[in-house]
Formats: C-alpha cells, sequence, structure tokens
C-alpha cells in the first residue's frame, strides 16, 4: 500500500499538512478546531467562569467520527488514579482515532501552573514563589518534571505559565502571576517554558494580552491600560518567553481593551503576535470565551458571529469543549457569512502541531504505562523542597528574635498553622478539584506547619490553638490564644489567605479584595497576641501581599511564603529554627496601609509620594526586599565601556547589615561618568563577599533610572538580577553586561526607541536600597527597536578563591 504524503515523516510539516488539508471535508476541519471535555460538572461550584453554561449537546460516539482537536483535562476534572487515568486517556484516544477517515488523536491538553493539576501529582509553590527565588534556573528544573510526568501519561499540551503582571495586588489571581515587574516574570517564566518545553509538552502562554490589568481589581473586568503601558509592562514578558522560550502556544485573555475583547482583536491576535514577533503555534481560547463575545461581552449576536470574530482575529482552538466552532459554523461557512479561508487557516495551525507531535504519523499508536505511576516521586519533593524553600521571604528581624531557641516554649497560633491546604494555589489539584471530593484523600503528603515545626525542634514545648478561622468573625477562640502566647518564650502567628475559586476563598481565581487587610478578624487576633508583650514571630501564607503598617516595629519577626506547595511546612518551619537561611526576596511590594490601590513599583515621578495628595503609597517593605542570617559586603564596583574597552572607574563601596531592606542599607557610591552609543554596552561588575558566620544567598538587583525621556518613565525599573549562594567567607564577582536596548520605550508615536541622554545603572539589594551607581549618557540619533533588540542583561559569574 502506498503510504499518502501526509503519513510520510521524511516530508516537510507544512507539505503533510497541505496535502492533508486537500483530503478533508469542512466538517473534518472544524473539528480539529474544539476540544471536548468529558466528564466536566455543569451544576454545583465549577472550575472555570459561566462553566454550568457549558454545550454537552453532543453525542461522542457521532461526534468523533469526523475527528477531534482537542481531549479537555482527563486527570483535571474529578481524582482518578493516575495509571487507571492514562489507560482511560489511551483507549479514547484509540477510539478517536479509529472512528475517523484519518485516524488522528486528539491533543490532550492539562493545566499544569504549580505542578501537574491529577490527583497524586506534586503540588509545587505558585508561581507567585518562583518570582521570590529570582532563581530561573530551579524553575526551569520544576517544569522539567512537570512536563515529564505529564507526557508519561499521554498529555501533549500545558495551559501555563501565566506571564500577567501584577498591576493591582487586589486580584485575586496575584498568587498565579511571578511579581509585578515584567522583567522579573519574562525570566522567571520563560525558563518555565524551557522546561516544559524540553519535555515535549506544548507550553501555553496566557492570558494574553493585559488580563491583570482588569479595572477595580475585578477577574475579567475591563482593562484600562494605555498603550505604553500595554506595551513596555504587559507585553515583554510574553515575547521574551516566545522569542527566548520557544512556547509554541499562547491562550487569549478573556478581557477586553478599548472596547475591544482580546478574543476578537486581529490587532492583538495576528498583527502583532504573528506578523511582527513571527509566532508560528497555535492560539487557544481561554475556557468558553468564544462564547462570551455573545454570552458576555455582546459584540456578536449567535454563536455563528462569535466563531467568526474569533477565527478573523486568530484563535484556532476553541476550549475547553464546542460551542461555536461546531455545527453553527459550518452552517455559517456553507451559507457564505464565513470564509472558509479562516477554517483552513486554523485547521492548517492545529495539523502543524499536530505533526509536531508525531499525531500525524503512520506508526502512532497511544501509549499507557503497564505499572503504578508515580507522580510525586522523591525527586519531584527534593525539587518542590528546594523551592520552596528558596521562595520564603525573611521580611524583619530587628533583634534577631529568628532563629528560634531549640529548647523554647512556642505557641503556634493561627488559622493557617494546622491546615494543610495553606500550603496550596487555587489550581493545585486538592484545592482546584480536590475540595469537590470531600471523601477522597489529597493524594499526596502535605505537611502542616505545625508538624513541620514539631519535627524541625522536638525539644521545644509546643502549644497550638487557631484563635479563628481564615474569614469566620468569630473571636471566641482569641482569649485562649491569648493564653497560650502569655505562657510561651515566644507567640508563632500563622496567618493567611484560603485559596479557592470564584468566591470560595479569600485568594485564587475569582477571589478578589475591596482593600489588603488581612482576611476575616486575623488582624484583630494579630492585635491581641502583640498586646500580650510576649515576642510575636508573623507568618503569612498567603497568594498576595497584605498591609502590614499597623504592625510596623511591634513584631518580633515577619515571616512571608506564597503558598509554598506540598513542601511548604517543612520550608517555612526550617527558616524559622534556622535550618534554612532566608534568602526569598519580594516580587511584589508589600504595602503599609490597606487603602491607596492599585500601586506597584513601577511608577513615574507622580506616582509616588509627594505633597500633592495626602495619601502615601510608599510601601512598607518594596520590591526585591529581603533579609538574611548571615550579612554581606558589595566590593570593587567597577565598570568597562566596551566600545572602547577602556576601565572607566573602580569606586569601592561596602555593605554588611545583615538587614538588607530599605531601612538598613548602607550608604551608596557612584562611580564616573561615561559615555556609551545608543547602540552600544558596557559591563557593571561587583564581588559580593559573605561576612557573616553561615553560608547565605544575596540577590543583587540591576535597576535602570531614566532621569529625562521624551514620555514620563517609571522612576526605577529592574533590568536585571544574579543569585548568588555563598559559603561563610567565600566571594564572587558579578558581571552585568549592560546593553543600551535594555532602555528602549514606547514613545509618542508608538515606536520602540533607544533614546540618546543620560541613565543611572543602580545594583541594589532592593528598589530603595541601593548600593552603587553608574553614570552614563547614551550618544547618538535615537535608534527605534524592534523585536530583534536584546531583552535579557546577561550575567557572569566569577568565584574568588
Amino acid at each position: 500500500m502506498t503510504t499518502a504524503p501526509w503519513r510520510d515523516p521524511a516530508l516537510p510539516a507544512a507539505a503533510r499538512v497541505d496535502d492533508l488539508l486537500s483530503r478533508m471535508t469542512l466538517e473534518e476541519k472544524t473539528a480539529q478546531l474544539y476540544g471536548v471535555w468529558v466528564g466536566a460538572a455543569t451544576d454545583g461550584d465549577g472550575v472555570a467562569p459561566h462553566q454550568q453554561a457549558m454545550n454537552t449537546d453532543y453525542d461522542w460516539d457521532e461526534l468523533i467520527t469526523r475527528g477531534l482537536g482537542q481531549l479537555t483535562r482527563s486527570f483535571g476534572t474529578a481524582p482518578v488514579d493516575p495509571a487507571l487515568g492514562a489507560q482511560a486517556l489511551a483507549r479514547a484516544q484509540r477510539r478517536i482515532a479509529e472512528a475517523g477517515r484519518f485516524g488522528i488523536p486528539a491533543v490532550a491538553h492539562e493545566e499544569c501552573l504549580a505542578g501537574f493539576t491529577a490527583w497524586g501529582a506534586t503540588a509545587y509553590p505558585v508561581p507567585l514563589a518562583w518570582g521570590a527565588t529570582f532563581d530561573p534556573a530551579l524553575v526551569e528544573e520544576m517544569a522539567g518534571r512537570i512536563g515529564r510526568d505529564m507526557r508519561s501519561v499521554g498529555v501533549h499540551q500545558g495551559l501555563a505559565p501565566v506571564l500577567d503582571v501584577v498591576r493591582d495586588p487586589r486580584w485575586g489571581r496575584v498568587e498565579e502571576t511571578i511579581g509585578e515587574d515584567p522583567y522579573l516574570v519574562g525570566t522567571i517564566g520563560t525558563a518555565y517554558v524551557r522546561g516544559l518545553e524540553s519535555a515535549g509538552v506544548v507550553a501555553t502562554l496566557k492570558h494574553f494580552a493585559g488580563y491583570a490589568s482588569s479595572a477595580g481589581a475585578r477577574n475579567l473586568a475591563p482593562v484600562r491600560a494605555g498603550t505604553r503601558e500595554f506595551a513596555d509592562v504587559v507585553l515583554p514578558p510574553f515575547e521574551m518567553a516566545l522569542r527566548e522560550g520557544g512556547a509554541r502556544s499562547v491562550m487569549a485573555a478573556y478581557t477586553e481593551r478599548d472596547g475591544v475583547p482580546a478574543s476578537a482583536d486581529p490587532h492583538l491576535l495576528t498583527e502583532l503576535l504573528r506578523n511582527a514577533w513571527g509566532f508560528t503555534g497555535t492560539v487557544v481560547a481561554d475556557y468558553f470565551a468564544v462564547d462570551f463575545l455573545q454570552t458576555l461581552h455582546r459584540v456578536a449576536g449567535n454563536p455563528a458571529e462569535s466563531a467568526h470574530l474569533a477565527l478573523a482575529a486568530g484563535i484556532d482552538v476553541e476550549l475547553p469543549t464546542l460551542k461555536c466552532y461546531g455545527k453553527d459554523l459550518v452552517a455559517a461557512v456553507r451559507d457564505g457569512s464565513v470564509p472558509q479561508a479562516l477554517v483552513d487557516r486554523a485547521a492548517r495551525r492545529v495539523l502543524l502541531q499536530k505533526c509536531e507531535l508525531g499525531l500525524l504519523d503512520e506508526d502512532w499508536r497511544p501509549q499507557a504505562p503497564t505499572g503504578p505511576v508515580d507522580l510525586d516521586s522523591p525527586a519531584n519533593r527534593a525539587v518542590a523542597r528546594r523551592l520552596a524553600e528558596e521562595s520564603v521571604v525573611l521580611l524583619t528581624n530587628p533583634d534577631g528574635v529568628l532563629p528560634l531557641p531549640r529548647d523554647a516554649r512556642i505557641a503556634v497560633v493561627g488559622p493557617r498553622a494546622a491546615d494543610a491546604l495553606a500550603m496550596l494555589g487555587c489550581y493545585s489539584f486538592p484545592s482546584h478539584v480536590g475540595t469537590q471530593h470531600p471523601d477522597v484523600p489529597t493524594g499526596i503528603e502535605i505537611p502542616t506547619l505545625v508538624d513541620a515545626l514539631r519535627t524541625e525542634l522536638p525539644d521545644s514545648k509546643l502549644t497550638f490553638t487557631p484563635g479563628c478561622g481564615v474569614t469566620d468573625p468569630d473571636t471566641s477562640g482569641f482569649a485562649e490564644a491569648v493564653a497560650r502566647a502569655r505562657e510561651a518564650d515566644v507567640c508563632v502567628a500563622v496567618l493567611g489567605d484560603r485559596s479557592g475559586l470564584f468566591g470560595r476563598g479569600t485568594s485564587g481565581e475569582g477571589c478578589d479584595v475591596a482593600d489588603l487587610a488581612l482576611p476575616g478578624v486575623q488582624g484583630a487576633l494579630l492585635d491581641a497576641l502583640v498586646g500580650t508583650g510576649v515576642p510575636v514571630v508573623l507568618v503569612l501564607l498567603t497568594g498576595r501581599p497584605y498591609a502590614l503598617g499597623r504592625w510596623h516595629g511591634r513584631l518580633a519577626a515577619a515571616v512571608q511564603a506564597f503558598f509554598p506547595g506540598e513542601e511548604g511546612g517543612p520550608a517555612v518551619a526550617g527558616v524559622l529554627s534556622g535550618r534554612v537561611n532566608p534568602s526569598g526576596r519580594l516580587p511584589v511590594s508589600v504595602p503599609r496601609v490597606p487603602g491607596g490601590q492599585p500601586w506597584t513599583y513601577l511608577q513615574p515621578p507622580l506616582g509616588l509620594a509627594g505633597d500633592t495628595s495626602s495619601l502615601d503609597p510608599t510601601p512598607l517593605f518594596p520590591f526585591g526586599h529581603g533579609e538574611s542570617y548571615t550579612s554581606f559586603a558589595w566590593e570593587d564596583f567597577a565598570w568597562e565601556n566596551l566600545e572602547n574597552a577602556e576601565e572607566t572607574g573602580g569606586t569601592a563601596g561596602t555593605a554588611g547589615t545583615a538587614g538588607t531592606g530599605a531601612e538598613a542599607g548602607p550608604e551608596a557610591t557612584t562611580g564616573p561618568e561615561t559615555e556609551v552609543g545608543t547602540d552600544g554596552s558596557c559591563d557593571i561588575s561587583l564581588t559580593v563577599r559573605n561576612t557573616g558566620d553561615r553560608e547565605g544567598t544575596e540577590v543583587v538587583q540591576l535597576y535602570l533610572h531614566d532621569p529625562v525621556a521624551s514620555v514620563t518613565r517609571p522612576d526605577v525599573r529592574l533590568i536585571g538580577y544574579q543569585r548568588l549562594e555563598l559559603a561563610s567567607g567565600a566571594a564572587a564577582r558579578v558581571t552585568f553586561r549592560f546593553h543600551a536596548d535594555l532602555s528602549a520605550f514606547t514613545d509618542r508615536s508608538g515606536r520602540r526607541v533607544v533614546e540618546p541622554g543620560t541613565l543611572e545603572l543602580r545594583l541594589g539589594a532592593s528598589t530603595t536600597d541601593i548600593r552603587h551607581t553608574a553614570r552614563l549618557t547614551l550618544t547618538g540619533p535615537a535608534r527605534e527597536v524592534g523585536p530583534d533588540r536584546r531583552l535579557r542583561c546577561e550575567t557572569v559569574v566569577t568565584r574568588e578563591a
């Protein structure tokens, strides 16, 4: 038998797909453009907005005779043993292949935001915790493990990472983001993409674009971002993850900007994404977003019109299940109201990706493991532990109360101390799906903080009482909490969020808040504990930052952990005991007061504190802040103009306090000025020495300050960073290779330009703790830059003997 050209792996993918498309009917082409969500409930609590309105009016056996584009969440819909789930997925794929004329299986996709969202799979820390690590290499290792676990059970595509930049911390999905800075989001998110794609799993960037800029921090609310904010804050992480990470899919956002929904925006999804950036993968709809063009946005009058708008904009696949891309679309094409060229364009993209995945090969067979499947291996847990440990931020420790004495009397108080779910975000399976199945065990071990502390400090005399609930207004437990605190040498108050979906939590999708006060009566409980006079160590397990100014100067110490995952309990306990030296840095600012939002550190001059407003938005703890149990000196600051290779300065500066926050930083030093062309570069170097008596990690951060520009610019913005792990007495020299491209921004005409003029490059331990400043003047003409510009400030680290 002669093999059809589309089956021949020796031919180019484009030729194979062109041949296949020429053989397909319109119905077979449209079948490649939607998914089917088998087993999803249409009543009760859903995991997607408006899930109760999902279309289930189809016959599975009849439907798959035309083929099928995607299978939705075979593992992420209900608890299923991974081995049995893999076998069921393989059977479904075999049925799909056998039912259609061409024998093409579906792409199976799953959520994988904080680990594979499947029963029994490792629950890693949430993305906000990844941001706190400032460690792309470790995030890439985690993502590789997630991808390999997914591929082992037959999954092809993962719906992650989230590359939305935090614009308002009241938004419920802050826990799913990496932080409030586009460079941090871009570098960490790109690392995740590389890891997932290295396992052969298609990474899906979401939510493209502007989703986190919704008005009033309300989920799905209109986006108010202006042209330059959109171009310079919202878009760069996506561009970096595509160019440097190689992501093969993008998910359009639910939101609308200036009256145009992202799912119906050809400028965004075609002109920018494909024509300007050169993206060749698939664009998928967020769940039900194509239908929302009719039901929520009201820019379409029926499903066929929704399909037309989405296809014309550039959405190739309707998820999670068919509604608009099925019979209504076929009828609209046949009556001429929707051009068939739009269907052909989308089908070609889908089939090219299936070709890349090997799903068009003649020898394709569904594979399923024959024995048990371990999705939470010891190696996975070890990475989860490292990531959790690196993400814990020591906010303040003014009197050295931490680490805790090993034989101390410790009163652990708070509603998050003894709840395993306090460690997990809303897309970890036990929180996302498991709460709907209370009789099913979690499938993974999740030590609570109080249990982890008992293990960590076996000689301590430890008591526990919750004091209150997360949101319950009942204060009857305060008396016992105060009594336990008064009996102790130190009180550890464990407060924070309960992650959930659509109002079923204090953090998570659809769980937006009016202000940044601690949930429920937890603030009042903390007041009562501080009022005892016993030293209080505050531990926050949250999905967003909360205002802590009310207790500034009254706490013995404060520790922030952003939903640190299944190993979060031992990680936080390790920081409290001193086994782990904290090295996390804030990926979001911690506000002083609950109101005055939205605010992030990326503010132009009039966005900062001043005498024109009675509101002071200055955070209590700034972006990038984090303390350590050791101390560091920043020495031998120097730089080199690479255009003439002359050493330009060598002013040494030192820094060495254990507290590296805004209030404890040493005086900054400034080197001499130099000139660099608008297409030039220079190296900036310093040596960091661990001057303390134990190992520790410093995170050197490079910020750009542009004193005069043609449009207002953020006072400072991150353009580079380097994490340095140093033994006691050890030193390392870090060199930042700055290129003028990194100063580019969007000017009044909408072009991205590098402008001539003075810049300051500031090396600091946070946005406000600046240690050294290099002043340079960019010379020559203004230069327009495009998608080939440098996006990253490379670093070189040399360990000193």
